[in-house]
């Protein structure tokens, strides 16, 4: 193996043309991390507000920077202390945003973030997994404990983060009311969604007593989302924080989610994809050396599932 490889870096931030395919050294792995053959990444939105700066106060970045944090892969070294992978395994993983990202050919990600592929996905599909699940998986169980019997609103249903909100609400039990414009109904309705809301023709706003929001888009959307909560009802977002005033004003609690890395979760979201009961939708692949373009149409806000970036896959 060669002590070199690609990567897409940021030398500063701004848009899409500081994105560079440079020349770097393979890292190695420390004593608690594994090191990864990027098969394939995904393109998600944190990753060009991150190129952008609108980040950097919060997440403080050293340059250059990779970027990317879904990845599938191979194991092809572990540190010292790691025994919970072996090399040759088939990986997927959500790493820690502080890090060096996964536009590469190789990464290195702490063994206790990295949990064994689906079976039954693709790279591409199991790369498009990790960071959008997680996040919906996280909203809806740890920040407003989702139950059977509940109706929830989720917006931008068609999203790929949305995508896996609808299927896991359904998965738990409740009624799923989503938005997202007409051309995408029978996407939603597909993966499980009782009740779809075009939010061009229609306001969403005129709902009543629902038990929870989650908010992907922020904004007048967030806004207007408390008035549809039955008092003592729950909001979580992942766009913008909730004004606290709002949300005491309308009986309300709401919360901000930022995806955290977790293993324990992954592990799980594999035995619901090997199981049949969980969807990946694809809505375009790229290589390494056409991120800007991946970048372009993430960037549209309309990308109707996972933006793919091709590796070595």
């Amino acid at each position: 193996m060669s002590n070199v490889m690609k990567a897409v870096q940021i030398n500063n931030f701004g848009g899409r043309d500081v994105l560079a395919l440079n020349t770097v050294e393979i890292p190695a792995p420390r004593a608690n991390e594994v090191l990864i053959k990027v098969r394939a990444a995904s393109v998600n939105p944190v990753d060009w507000k991150i190129r952008e700066g609108y980040l950097q106060p919060l997440l403080n970045h050293t340059l250059p920077l990779t970027l990317g944090w879904d990845v599938s892969g191979e194991v092809v070294a572990i540190g010292e202390n790691v025994t919970s992978l072996v090399v040759g395994d088939s990986v997927y993983s959500r790493p820690e945003i502080a890090n060096n990202g996964t536009y590469a050919e190789y990464v290195t990600v702490a063994a206790d973030e990295v949990a064994i592929k689906p079976d039954s996905l693709s790279w591409q599909e199991a790369a498009g997994v990790p960071l959008a699940a997680l996040t919906a998986w996280q909203a809806l169980d740890e920040y407003v404990q989702l139950k059977a019997g509940e109706r929830v609103l989720i917006h931008g249903g068609s999203g790929a983060v949305g995508q896996f909100a609808i299927q896991f609400a359904k998965l738990r039990g409740a009624t799923v009311y989503t938005t997202t414009s007409s051309r995408n109904s029978e996407l939603v309705l597909g993966l499980g969604a009782d009740h779809v809301i075009d939010y061009r023709e229609v306001d969403f706003s005129t709902l009543e007593d629902l038990d929870v929001v989650f908010d992907t888009i922020g904004g007048e959307t967030q806004d207007n989302s408390f008035k549809t909560l039955k008092s003592g009802g729950r909001l979580v977002s992942i766009a913008k924080s909730p004004e606290e005033d709002k949300a005491a004003e309308f009986g309300v609690k709401a919360s901000f989610c930022f995806v955290q890395p977790n293993r324990a979760q992954l592990e799980k979201l594999a035995a619901l994809a090997d199981a049949g009961q969980l969807t990946v939708n694809i809505d375009s692949e790229f290589t390494l050396d056409q991120v800007a373009e991946a970048h372009a149409r993430s960037e549209t806000g309309r990308a109707q599932g996972k933006i793919i970036i091709n590796v070595s896959a």
